[in-house]
């Protein structure tokens, strides 16, 4: 930073008397003149802080006096990255190199002019602010500069506290801008995020009314592999399921698996990880070099699994990987682990419907033995009355669960088949005591 002493002449901080005076004779001989400020004079822009990336400033002047002045004294203190050109076609690749953020061009340039580099740095959609520089009398050329683009005109000799003023001012400019365009993009990017937030919780409400309204589990899992693959950003899914009576995982469901994966469905499934998921009852994200020893590396990258659980107890797992071995995010796990909830409790819902219409039917045919013998033991009796009437409350209790109408309509005649059947066994109950 310069300090200026008096109205006549500056010294730098750690500048000798001979060091000023050479210094002021080269400022004379490239026509600039002393400052005449106040004491104790000072640039008025901030300097760059050390976190912050500087900005590029790019000088073209015929004249490498002038170059130098705002080069090395003006403009290097404060912060910038500077880079310098003596002519327009130098300018220009200097432009497309260097990427300035602000270009500073005198207007007398040898060969073309600073109105036609702006011209020409506009012409290759290189769209920067401009300050010109020229003698006095050259105000119609400054005019014309300014309808082509430049940002401000300073006459010739230059100022430099006229020079920190406009410099100050397209910067400032320039920062105003740059923060615009970053708040405007992330308020697009939160808008985005916005948006698929919601767009997930929409999913999984999709998926909640699956869960209550189908018994259909064809359907039910067609919904969760979408479902996962949406909110996990993932290229293909599956879900398995353990075999009753066994620890042997089946392919129940898959998602743009490999055709020879995918010809595996209904049967026995191991890709090495889903196993281990199941036995530890975690979610599992796993990527990169962790995923290698696995077969499942063979055609994904990056893998994520939740298991599906029942009173604590998995019994299946649900998956989805990536080709790319980019690795999934937490919010994508937790995700997962929802879905694998909704998963859970409409497989628990089917089994119990099915155990149900099972005990039901058995019962049935109970009965209708028991109606040919002409002897009825009384504590058989007593037997199915009680567990007629559990089976009952069973079917009340998945009837105040379900929201689809056809399982309702098919709990409700299961409940009336059950409730003749205890008439039958009160009947049967009443014949034994009257004819005891």
């Amino acid at each position: 930073m310069l300090t200026f002493k008096n109205d006549s002449k500056w010294v730098g901080e750690n500048t000798s008397r001979d060091q000023s005076d050479l210094l002021r004779i080269s400022y004379k001989s490239a026509g600039l003149l002393p400052i005449t400020q106040s004491k104790n004079f000072h640039a008025m822009i901030t300097p760059i802080m050390e976190d912050k990336i500087p900005e590029r400033v790019l000088v073209v002047d015929e004249d490498p006096y002038v170059v130098d002045l705002l080069t090395r004294e003006v403009l290097k203190p404060l912060g910038f990255e500077l880079t310098a050109a003596e002519d327009a076609g130098s300018a220009i690749r200097a432009a497309v190199n260097f990427g300035p953020d602000l270009i500073i061009a005198s207007l007398t340039l040898p060969g073309l002019s600073g109105k036609d580099l702006l011209v020409a740095l506009r012409s290759q959609g290189i769209e920067v602010p401009m300050i010109v520089t020229a003698p006095e009398g050259m105000e119609a050329d400054a005019i014309q500069a300014f309808r082509l683009g430049a940002r401000d005109y300073l006459v010739k000799p230059l100022r430099e506290a006229e020079v920190v003023a406009s410099v100050e001012r397209v910067i400032n400019e320039i920062r105003l801008r740059n923060e615009h365009d970053r708040l405007t993009e992330q308020l697009a990017e939160s808008n985005r995020m916005l948006e698929r937030r919601v767009h997930e919780l929409t999913t999984l409400f999709g998926l909640g009314k699956t869960v209550t309204s189908t018994t259909h589990q064809g359907q039910l899992f067609s919904k969760l592999m979408e479902g996962c693959l949406f909110v996990t950003s993932a290229d293909m899914g599956w879900l398995v399921l353990q075999k009753e009576k066994s620890d042997q995982l089946v392919l129940r469901a898959e998602r743009n698996l490999p055709p020879l994966e995918a010809e595996k469905i209904h049967q026995a499934w191991d890709d090495g990880v889903s196993s281990l998921v199941l036995l530890s009852g975690e979610a599992l994200a796993i990527h990169g070099e962790g995923l290698s020893k696995f077969r499942l590396a063979e055609y994904g990258k990056a893998a994520l699994m939740a298991p599906i659980k029942a009173k604590d107890r998995p019994f299946g797992v649900i998956g989805v990987a990536r080709k790319e071995a980019v690795p999934f995010t937490e919010r994508q796990q937790v995700m997962l682990e929802a879905i694998s909830d909704y998963a859970s409790i409409s497989l628990v819902n089917a089994r119990l419907f099915q155990a149900l219409e099972e005990r039901a039917q058995r019962l049935e045919e109970t009965m209708d033995q028991s109606r040919g013998k002409s002897i009825v033991d009384m504590r058989w009796l007593e037997s199915m009355d009680r567990n007629l009437r559990a089976a009952i409350a069973e079917a009340e209790k998945l009837m105040e669960l379900t929201r689809s109408d056809k399982m309702m309509k098919g709990l409700e005649t299961l409940k009336g088949d059950l409730m003749t059947l205890l008439d039958d066994i009160a009947e049967l109950m009443l014949e034994q005591k009257t004819g005891d």
